[in-house]
Formats: C-alpha cells, sequence, structure tokens
C-alpha cells in the first residue's frame, strides 16, 4: 500500500498545545519567582528588626518578632505543579496520533500496492483522517480513541464509562469542540469531497467507516432500530478491511480502474491544497 501524507494536522495541534502549555508553565514559574523575592525581602526585613530588639535587649519586641519571622517563612509561596490541563491534552492528541498511525500499519500490512492511503485531507467542512483509495473504491475513515461503551442513535453518539465493577461512573456526549458527532465529523467533509468528485466526472461512492482505535472500546446496543447510524462503524481495523474486501458499495458499479484511481488521487490532492491554501484570509477559484 502506497502511503501519501497530506498533511499532519495532529501533530501540529500536538506542537501548538506543547507550546501553550510551556508558555503557561513560564508564566506560573515567573509568577512564583515574583512571589519569592518578594518573600524573601519580607522575612529579611523581620529579620532586622528581630535582631536590633535583641541588640538593644528589647526582650518582648525581640520575641514577638521572633514570632513573626517563623510565620511569614511559613507563608513562602509553593512551586508550581505541571500544568494539568495542557498535559491532558496532550496525552489525548498523542493517543488519537497512536491510533490513527495503528490502523495506518495494519492497513499497510494488509494490502497491495494498488491501494493508496491519504492522510490528513482537508475541505471547507472539515478534515478526514484518512482516505483509502483502490480497486473496491473509495472510504473516508476517522478514528477514534475512546475508552468507553459507545451508544449510537443516528447521528447522536454517547459515552458509558464503566469502572472494574461494571458501575457506570461517567455519561457524556461524544462531539468535537463544535458540537458535531463522530459521524458528523466524517459525513460533512465526505458529503463535500464526494460532491467535488462528482462536479468533475468521477462518479464514485465516498463509504464512510469510523474505527473505534481503544481496547476498551466497545459498542453498546442500538435501542432504537429505525435510526441506524449515518457511517459505518467497528472497534478494528479488521472491520475495515472486510468491507473493502466486499467490495463496491453500489453492486451496479464496477471497481475503480488504475487510470480513475489516479485521477482520483490527483483530485483528492487538489481539493486539499486548495483549501490548504484558503485556511489564509484569500481565496481561488479551484
Amino acid at each position: 500500500m502506497q502511503v501519501v501524507e497530506l498533511s499532519n494536522h495532529p501533530s501540529d495541534m500536538l506542537h501548538d498545545v506543547t507550546l501553550r502549555r510551556r508558555a503557561a508553565d513560564r508564566r506560573a514559574q515567573d509568577r512564583y519567582e515574583d512571589a519569592l523575592i518578594r518573600h524573601q525581602a519580607a522575612v529579611q526585613a523581620i529579620r532586622v528588626k528581630r535582631d536590633r530588639a535583641r541588640r538593644q535587649r528589647q526582650w518582648l519586641t525581640w520575641l514577638r518578632l521572633a514570632f513573626a519571622v517563623a510565620s511569614q517563612k511559613r507563608r513562602a509561596p509553593r512551586t508550581p505543579p505541571p500544568s494539568k490541563n495542557g498535559n491532558d491534552a496532550e496525552e489525548k492528541i498523542r493517543a488519537g496520533i497512536a491510533g490513527e498511525q495503528q490502523v495506518a500499519t495494519e492497513l499497510s500490512r494488509a494490502l497491495a500496492d494498488d491501494w493508496t492511503l491519504l492522510r490528513g485531507y482537508r475541505n471547507r467542512r472539515g478534515e478526514i483522517d484518512h482516505l483509502l483509495l483502490g480497486p473496491q473504491g473509495l472510504f473516508a475513515i476517522e478514528v477514534k480513541n475512546i475508552n468507553a461503551t459507545v451508544h449510537i442513535d443516528g447521528d447522536r453518539w454517547r459515552a458509558d464509562k464503566y469502572d472494574n465493577y461494571g458501575n457506570l461512573v461517567e455519561q457524556r456526549p461524544i462531539t468535537d469542540r463544535g458540537g458535531r458527532s463522530p459521524s458528523q465529523q466524517l459525513n460533512e467533509p465526505a458529503d463535500d469531497l464526494e460532491r467535488f468528485l462528482h462536479e468533475r466526472g468521477q462518479q464514485v461512492t465516498v463509504q464512510r467507516v469510523v474505527i473505534l482505535t481503544h481496547r476498551r472500546s466497545r459498542l453498546g446496543p442500538t435501542k432504537n432500530p429505525t435510526k441506524n447510524p449515518t457511517v459505518n462503524v467497528g472497534t478494528s481495523t479488521a472491520h475495515l478491511l472486510t468491507l473493502v474486501h466486499a467490495g463496491p458499495a453500489d453492486p451496479q458499479r464496477a471497481g475503480l480502474t488504475e487510470r480513475q484511481r489516479a485521477e482520483i488521487a490527483r483530485l483528492i490532492r487538489r481539493d486539499h491544497d486548495f483549501h490548504e491554501r484558503t485556511r489564509r484570509p484569500r481565496t481561488r477559484h479551484r
């Protein structure tokens, strides 16, 4: 399998989060050092008064100032701990990167050279972790590292987390910062890519797959059978490979020829490059 890296947004995000965390740690350290200097100055000022009282044999004043020195020393500022929020965010991003790399590695081992994995595609509707292009079609893949049982009701996703005794300890919706569930995160850019390809003569169906890579990820039962997930969901790369080997999503269509695949890959790169450029405040016609 060939791998084409269009961009590496998770690594860029990790770099940005790390820089922000380090900057926050530096600011906290600077505040601590300023407070420590002020504290040491205050302690020294009391010591000077205490020592003067001793020389002058003002024993009650000396005793009061001796207690004041001890009291002031106990008010020393504490060394700031490392930024917990920044570290948590970094760990989540690292786990996501590891999940994406795991999927890429397992696909590379299983698929021949007539398959291409395009990583980090982006258009105006969002980003797709992987686009897998081969004789059996085009697959848009979203990778999620979720340590929970995942319940899906149409485009509504929920994570239930249990402790070691089977008690429910956390229940939360699964959304990004824009409030989109994983299926919406995938469908929106996939719909736009499919439209883009159709307008340029490539009548290919973009098949959508969400892979839950965490070893404790589970799929919960569907309570409402009328609301099926709007994407295919599995807990391993093997699930995706089953779909790949099943053939084209539309049985009326044959697989993609080498020439078609080359043109689709070219268009995907063109579309991605356009949107990468227009992330800056400048627009062009594609």
